[in-house]
């Protein structure tokens, strides 16, 4: 009886992968036939440094103050700014993924308005490479008292949500990601 192993894998967006193998065999006057498909795990996939994440954020204005979260990577010992929002899911549209993300972070209402642009940011976090496409809209809350608030706790998140003049990103006296994020809102307004 002679034996053929044949192994294949690959990878699919939002970390799944998948590995089959084959096992193929004569048998008396045919061939025997096996497959095995296994499910990789996706934090070993993301691990690898094999997924670009999309990103859906939104731009929400008070005067000349924009919403943004503060973050730290203490790696490059510096202090960052960004807008709300978050990845988007498979089979998910951007602007149906910045209204969960906004309820799941704030549990608030949100409206999405135009699209912005669309940037790409290749970076390194706390020591680790990420790529990313960020969707950016501009957005407002259905609940005026959101504007009234100096500063928001993040739900699902140690960060803190507040108003930055956007004359201290401008300045570089604060920094905003994602990369050309500043040059798209100076082009908007």
């Amino acid at each position: 009886m002679g034996i053929v192993a044949v192994a294949v894998a690959g990878v699919f967006g939002g970390g799944w992968a998948w590995l089959a193998v084959g096992v193929l065999g004569v048998a008396g006057a045919g061939w025997v036939a096996g497959l095995v498909l296994r499910e990789a795990r996706t934090d070993t996939v993301m691990h690898m440094g094999l997924t670009i994440r999309p990103l859906a954020l939104g731009i929400i204005w008070r005067g000349d103050a924009l919403l943004v979260f503060e973050g730290r990577d203490d790696f490059k010992g510096e202090t960052y700014y960004r807008p709300l929002g978050g990845g988007v899911e498979f089979g998910e549209g951007s602007k149906d993924a910045l209204v969960r993300e906004f309820g799941e972070e704030l549990g608030a209402e949100i409206k999405v308005g135009d699209r912005l642009g669309v940037l790409e940011n290749v970076f390194t976090w706390r020591d680790r490479r990420g790529h990313e496409i960020a969707f950016v809209f501009t957005a407002e809350f259905v609940d005026d008292s959101f504007y009234r608030r100096d500063e928001m706790k993040i739900l699902d998140d140690p960060a803190t949500a507040r108003w930055v003049d956007v004359r201290e990103f401008r300045d570089g006296s604060k920094i905003l990601y994602p990369a050309g994020l500043l040059e798209l809102l100076s082009a908007d307004q």
